[in-house]
């Protein structure tokens, strides 16, 4: 039998803050079989993303093992690691554009990694194009990354995660800013390569169908493998010293709160409340179904509160064309004040180079864009800032903080604006923490509360859940729609996610077929 391709052993990563030191990592148990696919899921801030830096090398175990394609991290210096993830490792991050020189053509920039083992440039840009060819990005070799919408960019990066033939692919939410077809086209993708080559996974997602693409699914919880599932049913991980961890609702149903008494009966353990008698478990007559905590509404400071404060927004023949390359032509819409809208399509429909057209961070080739009463057309570069800055909250795909400091720092609105949305969005004990300690899906929802704690009238989010659970999107969902029906805002989101659109006013498709039946784009909900 093959050794495997990772080992990790009571694994611990402790960080440093100002408040104390924080473990992400608390004796972690994993390992991951040589041409084995697992998923790993838990709730942001479980410490998934973590486990992946540790297992890439770009983290340091501060104790346990860490054995990834034997080599034991916690033994060997930073070049030791650096050289396994040249040769032996294929990364995908939560941001595809990192893996992709800007100033390269999608083509070099997937073939740089064979460039940089030796190949030739040509024979490197022929496999290059062969790759982009398998994750359906044939005519964009010639393109760069600005060019590409955000699925395409993150598909790009895939292609030049496992153009080198890695013997183990670490990726955290490959398909978080994909389409439902265009992931499972991906996940395909990684599984036929992974059979031709013995290449193991190990994915983060919170994709329940990325996960039961895989053979195995592992939960994160506090830094711990909870419970896994291989298909035959899950079940709970013991750890050394007998620690485990029963899911929530199987406590709540049995009536257990803060203490429970445990023994042994009958080759079983069971668990009953404390003070229970003994036999069976004191189950109530009636226990309550788990009902979701309300979205907590945050107090919206007296100077952006109200209605009249929102704006209207419209484009109208819009085009826009990279090159040869159309990417919008003609394109007429409108988003009333008040109202939440999400614009969906296939990855590659430019749903994000129309959100950043909207918000005059790019101009258009042809057509209007009005935003209240600016006409953004008429304006130079410092009149499109200074209407950003006055009536525009934007949070593009990317990390937009600073990681030195905490979310209540960062440069902005005041920390007493911005405190109110980071406890609304569940970050309330991460007001100080340092933005580059926190998780993929708490800095998501950072950025998304220091926006909010700006917006005046135009809010633009996209993919505001590609890095969060179906809880966190349900929460992110209802409190949008708050802000645009009860504030006043005009809020529009490129999303992939049906959790989150759910709760719009109105869906605008781009070329292709809608998330779900809703009211027209830009109606007003209040109207009928």
């Amino acid at each position: 039998m093959s050794a495997p391709a990772v080992d990790c052993r009571d694994l611990f990563r402790v960080h440093r803050t100002r408040e104390g030191d924080a473990a992400a990592l608390q004796g972690l148990t994993l390992t991951v079989a040589a041409g084995e696919a697992v998923a790993c899921l838990g709730p942001s801030g479980s410490g998934k993303s973590t486990l992946l830096h540790v297992l890439a090398g770009l983290e340091a175990p501060s104790a346990g093992r860490a054995l990834v394609l034997g080599t034991d991290l916690s033994r060997v210096r930073s070049r030791a690691r650096a050289r396994l993830r040249r040769e032996g490792l294929g990364l995908v991050g939560q941001h595809g554009e990192r893996a992709l020189p800007p100033d390269l053509t999608i083509r070099d920039a997937v073939a740089l990694p064979l460039t940089l083992r030796g190949h030739g440039r040509a024979a490197a840009r022929r496999i290059a194009t062969e790759h982009l060819a398998r994750v359906g990005l044939a005519a964009a070799a010639g393109a760069r990354a600005v060019e590409l919408s955000g699925g395409e960019r993150q598909r790009a990066a895939i292609a030049a995660a496992i153009v080198h033939a890695p013997r183990l692919l670490l990726a955290d939410e490959p398909t978080g800013e994909l389409d439902a077809a265009s992931a499972a086209a991906v996940l395909a993708l990684l599984r036929e390569v992974a059979r031709e080559r013995g290449m193991a996974m190990l994915l983060v997602t919170h994709d329940p169908a990325t996960a039961a693409a895989m053979d195995r699914r592992v939960h994160v919880r506090d830094g711990r493998v909870s419970d896994e599932d291989s298909g035959g049913g899950t079940a709970v991980v013991v750890d050394r010293g007998g620690w485990l961890r029963v899911p929530a609702e199987t406590l709540r149903a049995a009536g257990i709160t803060d203490r429970a008494t445990a023994r042994a009966e009958d080759g079983r353990v069971v668990l009953e409340p404390a003070g229970a008698g003994g036999g069976a478990p004191a189950v109530p007559a009636a226990v309550p179904a788990a009902v979701p905590a309300a979205v907590p509404r945050p107090e919206v400071p007296a100077a952006t509160a109200g209605r009249a404060a929102g704006v209207r927004a419209e484009v109208c023949g819009l085009r826009r064309a990279y090159g040869v390359r159309v990417v919008l032509d003609g394109l007429d819409a409108a988003w009333a004040l008040g109202t939440f809208t999400v614009v969906t399509g296939r990855s590659g429909t430019s749903k994000s180079t129309l959100l950043r057209l909207l918000c005059g961070l790019e101009p258009p080739d042809a057509g209007t864009i009005r935003v209240g009463a600016a006409d953004l057309g008429a304006l130079d570069r410092a009149g499109r800032a200074a209407l950003r800055a006055r009536d525009i909250a934007y949070v593009g795909q990317g990390d937009v903080l600073l990681p030195h400091l905490g979310p209540a720092e960062q440069p902005g609105p005041a920390p007493a604006l911005v405190t109110p949305w980071l406890r609304a969005l569940g970050l309330g004990e991460r007001l100080r923490q340092p933005v580059g300690r926190l998780s993929g899906g708490e800095r998501r929802r950072a950025a998304i509360a220091r926006a909010l704690a700006s917006a005046r009238g135009l809010v633009v989010l996209d993919e505001p859940t590609s890095a969060l659970d179906e809880a966190g999107a349900e929460a992110l969902g209802a409190l949008l729609r708050t802000v645009a029906h009860e504030h006043g805002r005009t809020v529009v989101c490129a999303t992939h996610d049906p959790v989150l659109a759910a709760h719009a006013d109105g869906e605008l498709t781009l070329g292709g077929r809608p998330l779900g039946p809703r009211p027209a784009p830009g109606r007003d909900p209040r109207a009928a």
